[in-house]
Formats: C-alpha cells, structure tokens, sequence
C-alpha cells in the first residue's frame, strides 16, 4: 500500500524533495553528522516542513541513505537551497574525499495516493 507521505498540516502546494545518496557503508556516520548540520540549517528556513533521513538497513544496499523532506512550495526549497551557507556546506560535503558521495536530489509532487 501507497500513502502520501506529506505532514498532515501541508498546504495542498508543498512539494517532497527526496536525494538519494550512494556511500559507501563504512562512510555513512561521518556523513550523517554532516548531514545533520545542513539540516539543522534549513530547519530555520521559511517554508520547511520536515525532513527525515533514512539509513539502509543492510550494508549491501546501493543507496545507504534517502532523505525525505516536506517544503511549504517549490518557491520555498528554492530560496532555502539558495543560501550562500547551504551552498558551500553542500560543496564542501561533495567535495570531501574521505567521505566520496554520489547524490540524486529532486523534487517531487504526490502521482497516486493510497490509503486505508
């Protein structure tokens, strides 16, 4: 079964951006504390609804993480993601070569929706 996974208090014009990131098993603490920083920034951000970032539950999966976050609208993201500090955080973490990530970012409206 498919739910639509929004907040329940989102407005009918928000948008789930979901980025997947391929890592290597061993280098996901290192990211997720980094990870938590860039977070902690876009909390601040006008328009944030909630993020959640999902840890694989086997070191064989290729994505080992997939973060889920809800914004008010695309507008919103837009303008978080545009932050001279988000920016040079997201550089520096894409740039680290001890902690090689490859990430998939996009957003995404809700195609079906399911539920009980």
């Amino acid at each position: 079964m498919t739910m639509d996974s929004r907040p329940v208090n989102a407005p009918e014009s928000s948008v789930t951006f979901i980025n997947i990131f391929d890592i290597a098993a061993d280098q996901v603490d290192a990211f997720v504390t980094q990870w938590e920083q860039r977070a902690a920034l876009m909390k601040t951000k006008p328009g944030f609804l909630d993020s959640r970032l999902h840890r694989a539950c086997s070191s064989q999966t290729r994505f080992q993480l997939v973060n889920v976050s809800h914004w008010e609208s695309q507008e919103a993201w837009e303008a978080a993601t545009a932050d001279t500090e988000f920016q040079e955080r997201t550089r520096a973490a894409r740039e680290d070569v001890q902690t090689p990530i490859t990430s998939s970012p996009g957003l995404y409206d809700v195609a079906v929706e399911f539920s009980a």
